[in-house]
């Protein structure tokens, strides 16, 4: 008994880390790149340009300010940016333009198919 509740337990830890919320549903772009394996600022923009930041929708005028206060608690903190394929370049720039001011690392998420 104690060994079946053992393995279950190391089940569900391996496989609660492979699972990601997000506020917005996206299609990511297609890509063969390796995923990264920290995360700790999450930004979506869906397709009707709304932006979440770690499932909280913000408005673009808050955008920078909720990136700041999300990113605070980790010195090193990387943005993943999931982006939706048809999604205009101008407003992914925003995004970057906005880690790079704050010289936070960054990476864009894609789909690994």
């Amino acid at each position: 008994m104690t060994d079946m509740v053992f393995l279950l337990l190391i089940f569900f830890m391996l496989t609660s880390t492979l699972v990601t919320t997000s506020a917005l549903d996206v299609i990511l772009p297609k890509s063969k790149a390796q995923t990264v394996k920290k995360s700790t600022v999450t930004v979506t923009i869906n397709p009707d340009l709304q932006v979440s930041v770690n499932s909280d929708i913000v408005d673009l005028s808050q955008l920078e300010m909720a990136i700041l206060e999300a990113a605070a608690s980790d010195p090193e903190a990387v943005i993943i940016l999931r982006a939706d394929a048809s999604v205009p370049t101008g407003e992914t720039v925003r995004v970057m333009d906005i880690a790079y001011r704050n010289r936070i690392k960054m990476v864009l998420a894609t789909d690994p198919s």
